[in-house]
């Protein structure tokens, strides 16, 4: 281990802030309800406008983030997030707190792609991601735990983002030394593994949709079906988002042992059982038990879903565009369980969006499947300083068969130091230059005796 958890703790940091919105989404759309007199689809169309937003930033910086730099548009972005997400806080009319909450998303969806694109360049992009989503949710468990003996209106679940935010800006001065590992990749290139990431990147925004339908309208289920108060609410979020960090724990132990089929395809599963479960909760154990299982299992998968959109582009294009479809689809989730739940109820809600959630886990595992980690194609394998090995044996003719086969694991290559000897010219390799030896005999034996 040398110096790469010192240079990825900035990029969680970063992570944490770009992601917190998201987290706290259901109190931002619950406060809203109450404090502001809007309807539950209004409040939920604000919190998509935030999202949205975010997104719209992920699809901008997408492929850009290495021509400007991290620590240029991670300042940026914290700097919008801090000024759009305090102007809501101290808004009080409806217009300018969505004016404000969407230059804060837009700060948000600036920063988690900086944070996307920097962990797709570390060694284990798996390992960076699940510390991130641990750090992340280490945050939203407090903020839920303290936010409701603190009252404030909508105004707390604004200020406290854009009081992390500020927090995590003197990370930024660490962003400048985190550069993709081997020679810098070209900045205009056509993207790697097109079909698996397109389907991936549609994968990631239905199955975002999903969860994001119900975490959007969890409290209100809290309230209106199961007759919880704001405080009990809020222990019940804080204790599934505590159970939230052992399973990321849990992952990032786990690692690649299982690949990453079994967890997303299984994970995705379980989620799928808990959100009918937490749907149609008629008590506080089974509302508990829904949202603690479902906040259990939901990082674990996000984390190998975050791994394997990093895997197939070491620039990172892949993990901000996937990122960024997901911020879609979390964008359109607090709209759709806010009308669902009012068209239909909130159990039938429930068994819509498990059921969406079994459909999309069929084709994202499919994709984990078919790349079983990142590939090993040309230029995924390198030599420290040097050209990628694999190019260099499919360009130099190699003999069949020493190339390794798309797909295989991708091998680490370790550099040995060999001491060189030089030896001394012999005498006799020598011989004068003249018209019987001629200018290239005699050049011949000078090359052989410098060898």
């Amino acid at each position: 281990m040398s110096s790469r958890p010192r240079a990825a703790w900035p990029l969680v940091a970063v992570f944490t802030a770009g992601y917190l919105a998201a987290y706290l989404l259901p109190t931002i759309v619950g406060r809203l309800s109450v404090y502001l007199g809007l309807s539950t689809a209004q409040a939920g169309l604000v919190g998509s406008a935030l999202l949205v937003s975010s997104a719209t930033a992920g699809f901008a910086l997408a492929g850009r983030v290495e021509t400007y730099g991290p620590r240029r548009p991670a300042r940026i972005g914290l700097v919008l997030a801090m000024v759009g997400y305090g102007c809501a806080a101290l808004a009080g009319s409806v217009p300018l707190v969505v004016m404000g909450a969407m230059i804060g998303g837009f700060g948000s969806g600036t920063a988690t792609a900086v944070a996307a694109a920097g962990i797709a360049a570390q060694r284990d992009p798996h390992r960076t991601s699940s510390l991130g989503l641990l750090s992340v949710s280490a945050t939203a468990g407090a903020l839920y735990l303290s936010i409701p003996h603190l009252g404030g209106g909508h105004r707390l679940p604004f200020a406290s983002i854009a009081v992390v935010a500020l927090l995590v800006w003197p990370a930024t001065a660490r962003l400048g030394g985190v550069t993709p590992s081997g020679p810098a990749a070209p900045v205009a290139g056509r993207l790697p593994h097109r079909r698996s990431g397109l389907v991936l990147a549609g994968g990631m925004l239905v199955w975002s949709m999903a969860q994001n339908a119900l975490w959007g309208v969890s409290s209100r289920i809290g309230v209106d079906r199961v007759g919880l108060s704001e405080v009990t609410i809020g222990a019940v979020f804080a204790a599934a988002l505590g159970a939230g960090l052992l399973g990321v724990m849990g992952a990032g132990m786990l690692g690649a042992r299982l690949g990453r089929a079994v967890p997303i395809g299984l994970g995705t599963m379980i989620i799928a059982a808990s959100i009918v479960l937490s749907s149609s909760a008629g008590n506080l154990g089974q509302f508990a038990t829904g949202e603690i299982l479902w906040n259990t299992v939901y990082p674990v998968v996000l984390s190998y879903l975050i791994g394997l959109a990093a895997s197939l582009d070491v620039r990172g294009r892949w993990a901000v565009l996937a990122g960024s479809a997901s911020s879609v689809g979390v964008a359109c989730g607090p709209l759709l369980g806010s009308v669902l739940s009012e068209q239909a109820g909130y159990p039938v809600m429930g068994l819509i969006l498990g059921a969406v959630t079994l459909l999309v886990a069929a084709p994202v595992t499919a994709v984990a499947l078919h790349t079983g980690g990142r590939p090993l194609v040309p230029g995924s394998v390198r030599r420290r300083g040097g050209a990628p090995a694999a190019l260099l044996a499919v360009t130099t003719g190699a003999v069949p068969g020493a190339v390794p086969k798309l797909g295989a694991p991708e091998q680490a290559v370790t550099e040995i130091s060999l001491p060189v000897r030089r030896r001394r010219p012999v005498r006799t390799a020598f011989r004068t230059a003249g018209p019987a030896g001629g200018a290239g005999q005699s050049n011949a034996y000078a090359s052989t005796s410098d060898r």
